[in-house]
């Protein structure tokens, strides 16, 4: 996104395509050579490594951070919080779900992920009044400059993909963690850590090569062993029992007793359909790109439509709409303040693996399994990805102070002054407090020893680093522009009340559409806000308005309701509709 801002839409898509296939290629590769060395692999780890290797995020959570590392191990901890949201899976006992029906699943990742990100964009580019790209979108030429930064970066890209592949090889690991692992080894390894978040084109293309590579290391253990890697290969593993193949030792062993040329037949196929999905997808690089230049008021009402049909589709629940707007504010607020968004996504993923592995662990092995050796080296190694951006800020800092005299800042007068109280400060404090009620609510709650184990092992420690870090605020050492830093973040030529007029509306029609879904149901709240959103918000002619919001009402029609069947909720108002006068 910060890429398309720039209007390096074209760039961005090209170097994500060539960094993928690259990506698919050493997946498939590395299926191919670990045949032959995958049992042994495999078997070494146990549930204590498998929770080390999960706890190791935390480590790459200090990178994520760039120099903001309290904040963000903060913020990985709330992830963790709240993945324990729900039923314990052991125990069934209700873990935070304040009575509600739609929360004993858990918090859903999809409402989370869009809320944090999606919303803040969204808002964003309200305030601009501009396309997404604010600058020009450049020719085809834009998308070789990224094919061509694949090959520049060529070592990052490899370096990404065997983090995917090694990273698909655990089960229950997936693609969404190595991209966020191969996103952080891209920052931590960078050494101008500050253009990343604003169209670092090393941003996409680690994640891009690990996404890929991720599905041929979790082919190994769903062909090996019949543990799926991913979802995808728990997908694959259900069409094997289908048509009687059995995963196990007989993948691996040659015709006419096992099934090696079926196994090796995966490495052309995701070879050959990678190369066959880029082709593809070059031929219309050009048209995707182009839609970052158009202007916001256009697009606004189907990024509105997508992101909420896009929420409700992962559970069906109407209440995940509101989960969305809710984190969708905490984002917000996350980004003036310079909380870090990406630790809390990656906290909320890894959280369910680490909770399972700590409780086999401790119920197998007591508290002896802190010394096992592989559990000692991924917790070294854990600790020098925390610690390891520090000790470089500090000698980074310490040499320019040397080179350069030492200047007063408005920041050190304001350190000079004791005790601030500011909106830092006051977010902290807000963040203090929720995790002490978490905390006070497990033990009143009396979740038990199962169901409270990893609440505590997590909640505790993030509380004391939440409170240090409301202690720095306190003293100003924590500030980072605050909440004014909004008006230079974007909309910096637009007088303040205009930024602020421009984000109280987006955040209007945000909750009205919501609104409108409780009231008049999805049918009936898609074109009646598109066609608003478009005559008051955009100022668009008829002609346009009403086009438009007949493409978007055919757009849910076709193929959400007609060509999905999604059980949309019913509405509050029961409107009779007309859909007999559809041609559906």
């Amino acid at each position: 996104h910060p890429m398309a801002k720039k209007g390096e839409a074209g760039r961005a898509l090209g170097a994500a395509l060539m960094s993928s296939l690259i990506g698919a290629i050493f997946g498939a590769l590395c299926l191919a050579l670990a045949v032959p060395i995958v049992r042994p692999l495999v078997l070494t780890f146990g549930s204590p490594e498998f929770f080390m290797l999960a706890f190791l995020g935390v480590g790459f959570v200090a990178a994520l951070s760039g120099g903001a590392i309290l904040k963000g191990l903060v913020s990985g901890g709330i992830g963790y919080l709240l993945a324990t949201i729900g039923l314990d899976p052991i125990s069934g006992i209700q873990r935070y779900t304040f009575g509600q029906l739609f929360l004993w699943d858990g918090i859903g990742l999809v409402p989370v992920t869009i809320g944090l990100f999606a919303i803040p964009e969204i808002i964003d580019l309200a305030v601009s009044g501009s396309s997404i790209a604010q600058k020009e979108v450049g020719k085809l030429g834009g998308v070789m400059e990224g094919v061509k930064d694949t090959f520049r970066h060529f070592w990052l890209v490899i370096r990404c993909s065997a983090i995917g592949a090694y990273i698909g090889v655990i089960p229950g690991m997936g693609g969404a963690i190595s991209q966020w692992v191969a996103y952080a080894h891209a920052v931590q390894s960078s050494p101008d850590k500050e253009r990343f978040g604003k169209g670092a084109v090393e941003g996409v293309l680690g994640p891009g090569a690990a996404n890929n590579s991720t599905l041929g290391g979790a082919l190994i253990p769903t062909i090996a062993f019949g543990v799926p890697g991913s979802v995808v290969a728990a997908i694959l593993l259900g069409a094997f029992i289908i048509h009687g193949i059995v995963p196990g030792p007989d993948m691996l062993i040659p015709e006419p007793k096992g099934h090696l040329a079926l196994t090796f037949s995966f490495v052309w196929i995701n070879i050959v359909s990678n190369i066959i999905t880029v082709a593809i997808c070059f031929l219309f690089l050009k048209q995707l790109a182009s839609i970052t230049s158009i202007r916001s008021s256009l697009l606004m009402p189907y990024i509105l439509l997508l992101i909420y049909l896009g929420t409700f589709a992962e559970k069906n629940a109407f209440e995940d709409l509101g989960v969305m707007l809710a984190f969708g504010a905490v984002g917000w607020v996350m980004v003036k303040l310079g909380w870090q968004r990406p630790t809390l996504i990656l906290g909320l993923v890894l959280g369910p693996v680490m909770e399972n592995r700590l409780f086999l662990s401790t119920d197998n092995y007591g508290l002896t399994w802190l010394w096992r050796p592989g559990v000692i080296i991924l917790f070294l190694v854990t600790m020098t990805g925390i610690f390891y951006p520090l000790i470089k800020e500090r000698q980074l800092k310490k040499k320019k102070g040397e080179s350069q005299p030492a200047q007063p800042s408005a920041v050190s007068q304001d350190e000079r002054r004791g005790v601030r109280f500011s909106w830092e400060t006051l977010f902290s404090l807000v963040v203090v407090a929720v995790i002490a009620w978490a905390m006070w609510e497990s033990i009143d709650k009396k979740f038990g020893y199962r169901a409270g184990l990893f609440p505590w092992a997590i909640g505790f420690p993030t509380l004391a680093l939440a409170i240090v870090q409301l202690g720095m605020d306190l003293l100003g050492r924590g500030r980072k522009g605050g909440m004014e830093s909004m008006v230079e973040e974007v909309g910096a030529e637009l007088p303040k009340n205009v930024v602020y007029r421009r984000t109280a509306e987006i955040v209007g029609w945000l909750i009205g559409f919501y609104v409108a879904v409780w009231l008049l149901g999805f049918s009936l709240a898609v074109p009646v806000m598109t066609l608003l959103y478009l005559k008051i918000a955009g100022r668009e002619k008829w002609p346009i308005t009403i086009i438009l919001t007949l493409i978007a009402w055919g757009f849910f029609y076709g193929l959400f309701d007609y060509g999905l069947h999604i059980p949309f909720p019913e509405p509050v108002l029961q409107i009779p509709f007309p859909k007999g006068l559809l041609p559906f």
